[in-house]
């Protein structure tokens, strides 16, 4: 089953110049020849064929992998929007996962929102990758969504009297 990984992924606006993505994992050398590399895969669920996250992890050159995190779309509202609008219950087996069954010409995690996982990917490699957010870009790119996506209004700043 082809998760499009190679457009999730560029969805998500990582600014790892030197990266690819295999099947349906990321590999990025964040740090141009140092030791540490990216990986970033989704991760299944008890079902078959249905993805609840990405699993990150630091792999050494020589030592293998240092360290990973689990980010479950469930706690950075990736479909939080998309399963409201079709009242799909907290305690379904469908919430805040996606599948092999989509639309067709659709990418199977349609109505993603990604800006939650992209901020916690660039949390989690601030640490092993300092200063590679910044070198990237000062101003940060928003990540597209697969389903429209309405913004609040911006917030004005607030004025206050003595």
């Amino acid at each position: 089953m082809s998760l499009r990984a190679a457009e999730f992924f560029t969805e998500l606006c990582l600014p790892f110049t030197d990266s690819t993505v295999v099947g349906n994992t990321y590999y990025a050398a964040p740090v141009p020849g140092g030791p540490l590399r990216l990986r970033i895969s989704f991760t299944g669920t008890v079902y078959a064929d249905t993805y609840g996250g990405l699993r990150a992890a630091v792999i050494h050159a020589d030592r293998g992998e240092i360290d990973a995190v689990a980010l479950s779309f469930v706690d950075h509202g990736t479909f939080h929007r998309r399963d409201e609008a079709r009242n799909t219950s907290r305690d379904s087996s469908k919430y805040g996962t996606f599948d092999k069954y989509h639309r067709p010409g659709q990418p199977p995690w349609e109505g993603a929102v990604t800006t939650g996982l992209r901020d916690a990917i660039e949390q989690y490699t601030r640490v092993w990758f300092p200063g590679v957010w910044e070198a990237a870009s000062p101003v940060r790119a928003v990540g597209r969504s697969a389903g429209t996506t309405v913004l609040p209004p911006p917030a004005r700043p607030s004025v206050r009297s003595r």
